[in-house]
C-alpha cells in the first residue's frame, strides 16, 4: 500500500468517526414529556382560596408511598371545571366554609401503580386505616380499584369542606399507629375538614354518599357538599361522598398521561 493511499485511508476513517460523534446528539436528545391540553389550568390560578392537600404527592394514602406521576403538590383540571368550583366556593365562603381537594387530574401512570399495587397482595401496610373490613383479593371486584380513572380525563376532583378559620393538620409519618378511617372523627387520623362520617379514601361501603348509618351532622356536611357542587354542575359519585365529576366533560373518551407538575402546562398559571 502506498503512502498516498495509506493516508486517504486515514483521513476517511477520521472523517466517518466523526460523522458517528456529531450524530449521537441529535439521536440522544432527551424529547419533551407529555403535556397538558391547552384549557387545562392550575386549580390555584383560578380559585386561589381553595386549600390543597394533594394526598398521591404524600405516603399518606392507601398505598402508603408517594404514587407515579405526582411530581409536585398541584391542583391540574381542565378549564370548565375549575370554573366550577370557584363558582362554588364562592358561594362556601360566605357560609363560613372552604372547599379543600385531595386530588385533581390523575395521571394514567399514577392508575397503573395503583393496579401493581392491588395485584401485590402481600403489601398490607396501609390496611388498617384504608380497607380495614376488605379482603385485599376484592379489591378489583368491589370497584374500589379499576385500570381506568375519570380522574384521568382531566374534569374529576376528590374534595372535602373545612370550616373556616382553617386549623392546621399535621402530618403523617411513615410507621406511624393506623386507626380505621371509619372511626369517630376524634380517634381517626386528624383533617381539618368537618365530619362526614369516614375518612378520605376510606374503601367501606360507609364511604356511599347516602350510606343509611350516615347521620345527624355527618350527613348534612355530605349533602352541603353534594347540594353546593351539584348546583355548580358537578356530579357526585354515590360510591364515594368525596368524588365530583364537572358535566359535559370537555374530553369524555381521553385518559391523558402527563404528569402533575407545573411544567405540564407549559408555562401556565
Amino acid at each position: 500500500m502506498t503512502r498516498l493511499s495509506t493516508t486517504l485511508r486515514g483521513l476517511v476513517t477520521t472523517f466517518a468517526a466523526l460523522l458517528a460523534v456529531t450524530a449521537v446528539p441529535a439521536t440522544a436528545q432527551a424529547k419533551p414529556g407529555p403535556r397538558a391540553p391547552e384549557d387545562f389550568v392550575a386549580l390555584r390560578s383560578v380559585s386561589p382560596t381553595i386549600i390543597q392537600e394533594m394526598r398521591y404527592t404524600t405516603p399518606h394514602n392507601f398505598v402508603g408511598e408517594r404514587i407515579d406521576g405526582y411530581r409536585q403538590p398541584l391542583c391540574i383540571l381542565s378549564r370548565p371545571a375549575a370554573e366550577a368550583l370557584h363558582r362554588a366556593q364562592t358561594r362556601l365562603l360566605r357560609q363560613g366554609y372552604s372547599l379543600k381537594v385531595y386530588d385533581c387530574y390523575r395521571p394514567q401512570r399514577a392508575v397503573d401503580h395503583f393496579v401493581r399495587w392491588a395485584e401485590d397482595l402481600d403489601d398490607q401496610r396501609m390496611k388498617a386505616e384504608f380497607y380495614p373490613e376488605i379482603d385485599k383479593t376484592r379489591l378489583f371486584a368491589d370497584g374500589y380499584i379499576a385500570g381506568k380513572s375519570g380522574h384521568s380525563r382531566g374534569s374529576t376532583v376528590d374534595l372535602t369542606l373545612v370550616r373556616l378559620p382553617a386549623k392546621p393538620t399535621r402530618p403523617y409519618h411513615p410507621g406511624q399507629p393506623l386507626v380505621p378511617c371509619f372511626a369517630p372523627q376524634d380517634e381517626r387520623f386528624p383533617d381539618n375538614s368537618v365530619d362526614m362520617g369516614t375518612g378520605y379514601d376510606c374503601f367501606d361501603t360507609r364511604s356511599h354518599t347516602l350510606d343509611p348509618r350516615i347521620q345527624g351532622p355527618q350527613r348534612a356536611n355530605r349533602l352541603l357538599l353534594k347540594n353546593t357542587l351539584e348546583d355548580v354542575g358537578l356530579v357526585n359519585l354515590p360510591e364515594e361522598w368525596w368524588h365530583f365529576t364537572y358535566k359535559p366533560e370537555p374530553y369524555p373518551d381521553t385518559y391523558f398521561d402527563f404528569p402533575v407538575s407545573a411544567k405540564s402546562l407549559a408555562g401556565r398559571r
